[in-house]
């Protein structure tokens, strides 16, 4: 019995330009509010995780050869993007700070430069601070904890799956979530006890 072979069945280099497309679309595009939430969470800034989700497809675009369909699609984008986010970040901290003038700029000629803009920095503070503990504490943790607890209790990736899109071994990834755990743990005591609960 002679059957017809799919798209998913050839290797990418073999696809035709729209073949190509449509497995990359069917493949990585449902990932994309979770890859988002994860760049979010590593950069905490709207722009720089929209840049870094875009670099991430672009990359997963430019080495979709490299990709083995019927693999686990969601663990190979997050491991680009962590990646990205590696080596952004390296660059960055290399760098000198900036300060973009323009801005500056429109600030000092506006008509508003003499209104008085100063803040209660005490009421903003405590504005919004209800709900968001959770959100900071977890913001204020270190990267490499940070993204274990995001990968393993937020998107629910399994510590093989955490392994190799950290590049580390098991067991580190289970120190590392369990080091993390207990540092979140530590940082949310005090708001716990005032939302009644107790040790």
């Amino acid at each position: 019995m002679i059957t017809k072979e799919k798209a998913s069945d050839r290797p990418q280099r073999d696809l035709s330009l729209d073949e190509r497309q449509v497995m990359f679309v069917n493949e990585f595009l449902p990932y994309i509010d979770a890859l988002y939430n994860f760049a979010y969470r590593l950069v905490l800034d709207e722009d720089d995780a929209n840049d870094l989700v875009q670099d991430t497809f672009l990359k997963a675009y430019r080495f979709f050869d490299s990709y083995q369909p019927g693999t686990n699609a969601k663990a190979w984008m997050f491991r680009i993007l962590k990646n990205s986010f590696i080596n952004d970040f390296r660059k960055k901290s290399k760098e000198p700070g900036k300060v973009d003038y323009s801005d500056i700029e429109k600030t000092y000629n506006s008509d508003d430069v003499q209104s008085n803009n100063t803040v209660d920095l005490r009421i903003e503070t405590e504005k919004d601070k209800i709900g968001d503990e959770v959100a900071n504490a977890l913001n204020n943790l270190d990267v490499d904890f940070r993204t274990a607890i995001i990968l393993c209790d937020i998107e629910g990736f399994t510590y093989e799956e955490m392994a190799k899109i950290l590049d580390i071994p098991i067991g580190t990834v289970r120190s590392r979530l369990h080091r993390a755990r207990n540092l979140l743990k530590e940082k949310l005591k005090e708001y716990a006890k005032t939302m009644g609960y107790k040790n």
